[in-house]
């Protein structure tokens, strides 16, 4: 099944409902008999927009679209600024899906975590309405990042916050919110804690967002993805690292396509198979040659990197 097959079949029960149930068991279920990319993929592939710096967001679900990708990631400052500028974010999601493209996640909540309860109460007008506009172009999820960062972030408190976020976006705007863990930050850089936060917000919604970057960075390594549910990752952001500046001193703008480092991709990918993750696999890169290259050049190739490597191990 390619991305025009797969946005054609949900068209029957409504895109919304279509795209929508990306997260749900039946859903899961359903989708590990499917194949995407010409049936050469158990995944659907995706762009994250941070990838082709500095295109509008237009043009980047164009070339999403061109290279041959199954969805487009954007960014919520990309909604911001679309909407600031008069556009309308769900004409924007039916231009989305007329590309044949769906949204499997906007990055993402800002702020959304802080520690004290004052801070907490203003922080959710802005988390509404991000939201709000990740809703409005259809996608699945939205983001978020358990920050502002701190040392001493209380993972007991991030839970009951992760909740409360989890119930607005269901309850609200009908959007499951993931949780992203981030690799450089002092607070929550690991797997373990991600997933604590998402056990014990006690919701059936609760996910994670992973990224092979972040495993990477914040030392988290990468057997442990074998002992989660594929239905508890909601997307999982694909790329590489260099061997060296170390591993420490890394930072977004080391990223590399899939298979040019030294990550255990193969493996990885032979894992996601065994925990039926049905999500997909989104190429993030925050490479500044690449920004400087062609979009459409940089997209293509990391298009055929992801899928060479799926070719090793599937």
């Amino acid at each position: 099944m390619d991305r025009r097959t797969f946005l054609g079949v949900g068209a029957g029960l409504g895109v919304g409902a279509a795209l929508g149930l990306a997260a749900t068991t039946s859903c899961a279920t359903r989708r590990r008999t499917t194949r995407y990319q010409g049936g050469s993929s158990p995944w659907p592939l995706c762009l994250n927009s941070s990838t082709i710096r500095p295109q509008t967001l237009q043009k980047k679900i164009e070339v999403a679209a061109e290279a041959g990708y199954d969805g487009i990631e954007p960014w919520v400052g990309e909604l911001e600024e679309f909407e600031k500028g008069g556009g309308d974010l769900k004409a924007l999601g039916k231009e989305i899906a007329g590309r044949g493209l769906f949204v499997p996640n906007v990055i993402g909540l800002w702020g959304a975590m802080p520690a004290e309860q004052d801070a907490w109460d203003k922080s959710l007008e802005a988390s509404r309405n991000r939201m709000r506009m990740a809703a409005a172009i259809g996608s699945q999820h939205v983001a978020a990042i358990p920050a502002p960062d701190r040392p001493d972030f209380d993972l007991k408190r991030g839970a009951e916050q992760y909740r409360e976020l989890l119930r607005i976006g269901r309850d609200e705007f009908g959007i499951t919110v993931a949780l992203e863990f981030v690799g450089f930050l002092k607070g929550v850089h690991r797997l373990g804690q991600a997933a604590a936060i998402a056990l014990d917000a006690n919701d059936p919604d609760a996910c994670l967002i992973a990224d092979t970057f972040h495993l990477f960075r914040g030392d988290s390594g990468f057997d442990g993805i074998r002992h989660l549910d594929g239905a508890f990752i909601a997307d999982f952001h694909w790329n590489d690292v260099p061997a060296d500046p170390p591993r420490e001193q890394q930072g977004d703008e080391h990223r590399v396509y899939p298979g040019d480092g030294i990550l255990p991709l193969t493996g990885l990918l032979k894992d996601l198979l065994a925990i039926d993750y049905t999500g997909p696999l989104c190429l993030e890169l925050f490479n500044r040659e690449h920004w400087e290259q062609d979009p459409l050049v940089v997209a293509e190739t990391g298009r055929r990197k992801i899928l060479e490597g799926i070719a090793a191990a599937v």
